[in-house]
């Protein structure tokens, strides 16, 4: 089971996301180079990254299993103003360079929104650009699917191909994310169904990524709220079964589930009860009780 969550890029950079990662018990992880919405980044420490190799080695954390996420403030899809489009290609080129320097294989892209433009039109811009990014020494660029909040582009299945298609490269991938595909009108409890729609247009192949989220909303909200494993509309069991489908048993399942209270992770708990495959039913209980 290749299992993780969302942690922190610390002072510490990469060895604190790993140290963090193996206190919840991850095989797995996900983390921003800094903060998601502004592009202020502090230059990177080779030896904290070579520590940080040395401790996932030590705790059986394959490099390959850890993910970065690219920042909110990217949008590919929209080019009305040539100079902000100009800046998120640049932008995310250098996220990808700070990858490399830290071994990184994947990182996670949002589409972008069309805001204002045709929908057309906005996915032909995302393509241009990733024709724009993409290089053979880079880390893969993985598209998420979305949920389809407001003009959110990749909100469909065919969305995504269109966008694939259109790229001049095979050095592109797929996240799919269990929340945005529940919001977006995709049934995750009908798991396996939903894998062979997505074969049939994107290809399993380019699936390198799973954001495993349950959702506050019902199925078609078009809304964006992710829930804590068993608390949401999609339920423990379905989620489970996610994590343990043989056709992604290679691929990195990673949790963004809420924090309790704002405050308190809930990752150590959600992880737990995915390895034993038993529901908490006292979840946030246990969790505030932890860490108080």
């Amino acid at each position: 089971m290749i299992i993780g969550c969302h942690v922190n890029f610390t002072s510490e950079q990469l060895l604190g996301s790993t140290k963090q990662a193996i206190l919840y018990g991850a095989n797995a992880f996900m983390f921003y180079t800094g903060a998601p919405q502004n592009t202020i980044r502090k230059n990177l420490d080779e030896q904290l990254t070579k520590e940080a190799h040395k401790l996932m080695q030590e705790n059986n954390i394959e490099l390959k299993n850890v993910i970065c996420h690219a920042p909110y403030i990217i949008n590919l899809a929209n080019n009305l103003s040539e100079e902000k489009w100009q800046f998120s290609v640049q932008f995310l080129k250098q996220e990808l360079e700070r990858c490399k320097l830290l071994g990184i294989s994947y990182i996670v892209v949002h589409p972008g929104s069309a805001v204002g433009i045709e929908k057309s039109i906005a996915l032909q811009n995302i393509s241009d650009a990733l024709n724009l990014i993409i290089k053979e020494d880079y880390p893969m660029i993985l598209l998420e699917t979305m949920a389809g909040k407001g003009t959110e582009c990749g909100c469909t299945l065919e969305e995504i191909a269109t966008i694939l298609e259109k790229v001049h490269s095979k050095y592109i991938g797929v996240c799919i994310d269990t929340c945005h595909l529940n919001d977006a009108g995709y049934n995750v409890e009908k798991f396996d169904d939903l894998l062979n729609e997505i074969d049939e247009t994107i290809g399993l192949k380019k699936v390198h990524c799973v954001h495993l989220n349950d959702s506050k909303n019902v199925l078609g909200s078009h809304k964006d709220r992710h829930e804590n494993l068993g608390l949401g509309t999609i339920g423990f069991e379905a989620l489970l079964h996610v994590v343990e489908n043989e056709k992604l048993k290679d691929v990195p399942k990673i949790l963004e589930t809420p924090y309790i209270d704002r405050e308190y992770p809930p990752y150590k708990f959600e992880i737990a009860s995915l390895k034993t495959k038993t529901e908490n039913k006292n979840l946030i209980q246990d969790i505030i009780d932890y860490y108080k």
